[in-house]
């Protein structure tokens, strides 16, 4: 973990006292302009921030972690909090957690805000927004400053620090094997945030598995929703299905997995008998479904709790330049109603 710039730090390096440097970072009319210029400029250069906290930690840390998500919509975002709270719970860490709503701005301004000494390091899935236009400068703002920071879910290759995340590719190469051994030959692929690379990789992990398998590539069932509220899909979604034949169905989503559901059924679709729904993420909503929804399970808690393992020992080691880490998450699929079982149709 990178050391932050302290007072001390600053009174050795311009051979004044600590006293001295308190109080130019004070602006006190009490030393000489030409001595508070040069202390302020040197503390400006070197992104030095006030610790709030220190003088009451002996050890200089607070003990708190923020966590950033980016909204409070996506059950897998309540796992994951559940998994880092069971983790920084049993080490004596206490949590704050803030919301982007999908926003930069908001992220830009939650982290100027915690990053005055307040916490100890960030556990974050950026906003949409970030995500999209690959904008990540407050983030490496924030490591530069010296604060650790967990990236999990929303995954930017761009950005050098610890990470957690699954293999979308893989998770989506699965959904199709198991939809091929269950009998479906005509795959549809469903998504939204098609500039999200999560999604990108989801869409690849589709085509490598039709590929693998043998089954056909059709452009009018892979289909992308980016641009409309889920109170659409219905309607999106309905003329698709009559005009194409679609055995199965793979969605980024819950939300578009039931929105498919409800067309096929109204279509006069068998489910699971001759129409199989996929979803990503293993929330409320596919269990509450008619019939309950086979999902891609991300494990949001496993994902939670090695994120908040990894910043704990990096904000606890006193070493500087540890190497950061890459940890995968397995998904698995959680089998339900709306899919065929491959076990039960060989093994029966």
């Amino acid at each position: 973990m990178k050391k932050k710039l302290t007072i001390k730090d600053i009174a050795k390096e311009l051979n004044v006292s600590i006293s001295t440097v308190s109080k130019a970072l004070n602006d006190s009319h009490e030393i000489a302009e030409v001595t508070k210029k040069r202390i302020q400029a040197y503390a400006k250069e070197f992104k030095y921030k006030p610790n709030f906290n220190a003088l009451s930690l002996k050890n200089k840390k607070t003990k708190t972690i923020a966590v950033l998500i980016p909204n409070m919509l996506k059950y897998i975002y309540a796992q994951v909090f559940n998994g880092i709270e069971q983790v920084a719970n049993e080490a004596g860490y206490k949590i704050i957690t803030c919301v982007s709503n999908e926003k930069t701005s908001k992220e830009i301004e939650i982290l100027e805000m915690l990053s005055n000494g307040s916490i100890d390091g960030f556990i974050i899935s950026p906003a949409l927004e970030s995500s999209i236009n690959k904008d990540y400068l407050h983030f490496q703002n924030v490591i530069d400053e010296g604060f650790p920071i967990v990236m999990f879910d929303r995954v930017p290759k761009e950005l050098d620090c610890d990470k957690v995340m699954i293999k979308d590719n893989k998770a989506t190469f699965n959904a199709v094997e198991h939809l091929k051994n269950t009998g479906c030959q005509n795959i549809a692929f469903i998504s939204t945030h098609k500039k999200l690379s999560s999604t990108k990789k989801r869409k690849k992990g589709y085509l490598q598995g039709l590929e693998e398998f043998n089954l056909p590539v059709n452009d009018e069932i892979i289909i992308d929703l980016s641009d409309y509220n889920y109170k659409e899909y219905e309607k999106l979604l309905t003329p698709i299905l009559e005009k194409n034949k679609i055995d199965g169905v793979i969605t980024t989503n819950e939300a578009t997995a039931i929105a498919a559901q409800k067309v096929a059924l109204k279509l006069g679709y068998n489910i699971p008998g001759n129409f199989s729904v996929i979803a990503f993420s293993n929330g409320i909503l596919a269990r509450h479904a008619s019939p309950q929804m086979t999902t891609i399970s991300q494990h949001g808690e496993k994902m939670g709790a090695k994120a908040a393992k990894i910043l704990i020992e990096r904000i606890e080691n006193e070493e500087e330049n540890i190497p950061y880490v890459t940890k995968i998450i397995k998904t698995d699929l959680v089998m339900r109603s709306s899919t065929k079982n491959f076990l039960k149709l060989n093994y029966k």
